[in-house]
């Protein structure tokens, strides 16, 4: 019998997994069994580990379990959509009772109830319940500063290239979005190390991100100033990636490059042409920073109704600029202006790069 899983971690003893049915973690599977001891040692050591790796786990279990389970549950953060598609967001509450224009409906009501369900308030009001997504939580979550437009926080983990497993740093805590946006890149095994310098926002993040992702043990949130500097965690290892949501980003290149190693990827995002302009002037500056691009995201829904089809009359055009460079060795400099090139040009690139046979 097949059983469906999703894979959490992965070690030299094999990996740990949630599975979905159950809604409990499992350890399956051995790898690389050369780096295991031979005889009753390696079996006790694969199962020490294993141990380890499960009791690590455990603590994503209760999101885990949430998330993947077919009804909505007590606690848990849920939109009702009215027919003209607007969100409304509550969290589930046994015994509460929640209320809209009137119209009233008990949370008991609620939970237990399948995701997708249509429910029925008070006076015949008929909504849709559903689990939201990450970007609809995101519009819908409490907020002290202002966050990133999901259509920026689908594009900043590709161009920043955050994969799983890495070490993130971000500055700007902020409201916290981007900050979730990066834990589910690197996934269990990475790190986001996250700085911002005011208590209430710094309050506010946590309190969003608790909500949204539950007890998160890889990520690292302290109340500092990157502007001042930017700290190592203990073991000393340099950063792979570092992601800043700040007005002034400029202030800590300066700092970027002391703990981002070579190869690494800086991502910054600001509103205006002055900001970007002093920031890729400090990142020329540093002569460490290589293959600097600018560009900003444009979000045009389309209106399909039968043979009419045609742009919406509104749009999310500009929100910001989004600077990305690389980490190089000295004395690289790569600040031209590039164009994007042409299909004919990537064609003749490839044909150049072909290796000859030895």
């Amino acid at each position: 019998m097949s059983v469906a899983f999703l894979s959490l971690r992965q070690s030299c003893c094999g990996c740990v997994g949630f599975e979905i049915a159950s809604g409990r973690f499992v350890t399956y599977g051995i790898n690389c069994r050369e780096s295991i001891p031979s005889g009753a040692a390696g079996y006790g050591a694969a199962e020490r580990s294993g141990r380890r790796l499960l009791l690590k786990s455990r603590r994503l279990a209760s999101r885990m379990a949430r998330m993947f389970h077919p009804t909505l549950q007590n606690g848990e953060r849920i939109h009702l959509v009215d027919a003209k598609g607007r969100h409304y967001a509550l969290t589930l509450k046994a015994g509460d009772v929640y209320q809209l224009s009137g119209h009233k409906i008990t949370h008991d009501e609620l939970i237990g109830r399948p995701d997708g369900s249509i429910v029925t308030l008070s006076g015949a009001k008929s909504m849709l319940m559903l689990r939201p997504t990450f970007g609809e939580y995101v519009l819908k979550m409490p907020r002290g500063a202002q966050v990133l437009y999901p259509k920026d926080l689908a594009v900043i983990p590709m161009w920043a290239d955050v994969y799983p497993g890495a070490r993130v740093f971000e500055a700007g805590t902020g409201s916290g979005a981007l900050t979730i946006a990066l834990l589910r890149a690197v996934g269990p095994r990475g790190v986001v190390v996250t700085y911002e310098a005011r208590d209430d926002f710094a309050r506010t993040a946590a309190q969003n991100i608790q909500r949204y992702m539950g007890a998160v043990p890889n990520l690292r949130a302290v109340r500092s100033n990157a502007y001042e500097g930017i700290e190592l965690l203990q073991d000393g290892v340099p950063f792979d990636r570092l992601v800043l949501d700040l007005a002034e980003p400029w202030q800590v290149v300066s700092h970027a490059a002391r703990v981002l190693r070579s190869g690494g990827i800086y991502l910054s995002f600001v509103p205006t042409v002055p900001q970007v302009q002093q920031t890729v002037a400090a990142l020329q500056a540093a002569a460490v920073f290589a293959m600097i691009e600018t560009f900003e995201t444009l979000l045009r829904t389309w209106s399909i109704e039968g043979r009419s089809v045609r742009p919406d009359h509104r749009m999310v055009a500009h929100s910001g600029f989004i600077t990305v460079a690389r980490k190089v060795d000295p004395g690289f400099c790569s600040h031209a202006r590039r164009s994007p090139p042409a299909a004919d040009d990537l064609v003749a690139g490839e044909e150049e790069g072909k290796e000859l046979p030895g």
